[in-house]
């Protein structure tokens, strides 16, 4: 008989990257990028910052969001990041 309910692997924060999408001279991103730059420092998860002011493509789909947190590509959160809520996204 099988398990009626399976348990979830967790994942490897080392294996995750957080993309912190936003524009110079935010103080929201500066707060985000503060965070993330914890955050992944404890858990050894990679990060990067993209910049929507040199792609348009980001620009057109989250202005009026940023800063964005995605974790492995998937929109995680925005406007402010909860240093908790991103370690759980993490697997961490």
């Amino acid at each position: 008989m099988a398990p009626l309910f399976s348990r979830r692997t967790r994942k490897n924060p080392a294996d995750c990257t957080v993309t912190l999408i936003g524009k110079p001279g935010c103080h929201l991103c500066d707060d985000a990028q503060k965070v993330i730059e914890t955050v992944c420092a404890e858990t050894g998860a990679a990060w990067e910052k993209k910049d929507i002011t040199e792609d348009a493509e980001l620009h057109r789909k989250y202005w009026e969001q940023i800063p964005v947190v995605l974790v492995d590509g998937a929109q995680h959160d925005f406007w402010r990041v909860d240093p908790a809520r991103l370690r759980a996204a993490l697997g961490a």
